[in-house]
């Protein structure tokens, strides 16, 4: 590309120099504006930004928040040049075919639809995670400026788009190199759990909705929506169970070998049943 594309990246950071270097090298060299949402680094996530060019912004961390809040911040306060917008996590890299498809996308003034759905290529631990559900899991990433929306009390980064919205090709790779030692995923996974939970009881105490519509043949949001409605019904420390079984069994999660295995174990068991866990100390804590 011999310009750069009209669109602006928008990133949310705390102490990813593991990741940044190739997520940002994957968009700088195209990419018209990066923003980063920077809180509270203290590695070299600031300075490997900056060397491609991002406009970094700080904002205090919070805990018991996590990443779409950020999001919604960097929408609403930091000044955005582009008609289309690009969420990006740290970690998540975009790969030479979904690079030529956005160029495309923003490029067509004919264009009429308001947002795209992205495939995302979970790797775990330097392999590919291709069953279980996640062989097909798609994100809305892109999205006109002013059409867009995220949801401050949910946890799931979920963009809400008004208008049509279409589904690109080529992948989205999602790898954090983080997450290869274990420890850290754990960890990482325990802080997340917490925010799961809280969001949870919240939407149970105070009757709160979600900002779409929740429907089995909707959108891929729609009916994230829907299952999570069909979620929250479920008994707690049974519904881990028959998540995993659904996921590691009936979707075929096991033909992802043993690494697989850890990574469906973990993010489809051990990960939600400590989430219910702790809904259910914030519940006997709010009787």
């Amino acid at each position: 590309m011999s310009e750069k594309v009209p669109l602006t990246v928008v990133l949310a950071t705390r102490n990813e120099e593991a990741n940044l270097e190739s997520t940002l090298a994957s968009v700088s060299s195209w990419v018209d504006q990066i923003i980063v949402i920077d809180s509270e680094s203290s590695d070299r996530t600031v300075e490997i930004a900056r060397g491609h060019g991002a406009e970094v912004a700080s904002l205090p961390y919070e805990h018991g928040r996590i990443i779409p809040w950020i999001f919604q911040w960097a929408l609403d306060h930091r000044e955005i040049r582009n008609g289309w917008i690009l969420i990006l996590e740290a970690d998540q890299r975009v790969s030479d075919g979904l690079r030529w498809e956005i160029a495309r996308v923003v490029a067509d003034v004919n264009e009429t639809r308001s947002g795209f759905y992205i495939r995302r290529c979970q790797v775990f631990r330097g392999k590919p995670i291709r069953f279980g559900g996640y062989g097909s899991k798609r994100l809305l990433k892109l999205f006109r400026r002013g059409a867009g929306e995220l949801d401050p009390v949910e946890q799931d980064t979920r963009v809400y788009v008004r208008g049509e919205v279409g589904t690109l090709r080529s992948p989205l790779i999602e790898w954090n190199r983080k997450e290869d030692d274990i420890l850290f995923y754990l960890e990482k996974h325990l802080r997340y759990a917490e925010a799961f939970a809280r969001e949870e009881h919240r939407r149970r105490t105070e009757a709160l909705a979600f900002k779409g519509r929740a429907r089995l043949f909707g959108s891929p949001d729609e009916r994230v929506l829907w299952q999570k409605r069909i979620w929250f019904r479920m008994p707690l420390f049974l519904r881990p169970f028959l998540y995993f079984f659904w996921r590691y069994f009936l979707l075929l999660g096991f033909l992802d070998g043993s690494r697989g295995a850890l990574f469906h174990f973990l993010q489809a068991f051990w990960f939600r049943l400590v989430v219910d866990v702790r809904l259910a100390e914030l519940r006997r804590a709010g009787k």
